[in-house]
């Protein structure tokens, strides 16, 4: 058997109970967005355009297209290190000025349920840690048939692989109700107060910066 195989069907997915790990509300998470280029964002932006071939657990329908489904990349307890190295781990450079990235920190209004990818559910559901870095379209159909699985579920808690297995958060268009009106943090990374932290993480990394 594959390591990470096809997802079971979704009436079979529902037959394993999910592991929940539930985000309180006033929990902080972090999040680096682009404002400009082919799809700019917001700092609390679904990105509802998908799937995106490099994009690991997008669970939108094909064919590639804007739908009602929407993805949140984020991080929790200030684990700023993984935003960079998840968003800028092709070429490995924190670019600071293309694309016009910024750095936002919020506080959920809400409280958020996750499927916990990071305990036994993925080996339950005849899956394996793979899920985590193995292929990405696989990955995708995994989400998806998650998505449709088990409703109550708002995102999924996972393991970086660009940052040690820290935990990573990728939030479905059903926590946007628990997202704040205002961030308590948006800057840019040309923010010259970002400077010295920014260097200290890619140097971290072993990525470039400028």
């Amino acid at each position: 058997m594959a390591k990470l195989p096809e997802p079971p069907p979704v009436s079979v997915m529902r037959e394993v109970p999910p592991d929940i790990s539930v985000l309180p509300a006033g929990t902080m998470l972090w999040r680096i967005y682009f404002r400009s280029g082919d799809h700019p964002g917001r700092w609390d932006g679904m990105r509802a355009f998908g799937p995106l071939p490099d994009a690991r657990f997008d669970h939108h329908a094909k064919p590639q297209r804007v739908q009602e489904r929407g993805i949140l990349g984020a991080t929790g307890d200030e684990a700023i290190a993984t935003c960079i190295a998840e968003v800028f781990r092709d070429g490995r450079l924190v670019d600071t000025g293309r694309r016009d990235p910024f750095l936002a920190g919020f506080e959920l209004a809400g409280d958020v349920p996750l499927l916990n990818l990071r305990d036994r559910w993925p080996t339950r559901a005849s899956a394996s840690a793979n899920i985590h870095s193995g292929p990405r379209p696989r990955c995708r159909r995994w989400s998806k048939n998650i998505h449709a699985a088990y409703p109550g579920v708002a995102g999924l808690l996972y393991s970086s692989s660009m940052n040690g297995n820290q935990p990573a958060l990728a939030l479905y268009e059903r926590a946007a109700g628990a997202l704040p009106d205002s961030p308590a943090f948006d800057r840019p990374l040309s923010d010259p107060s970002l400077l010295l932290p920014l260097e200290r993480i890619a140097h971290s990394l072993s990525y470039d910066i400028r």
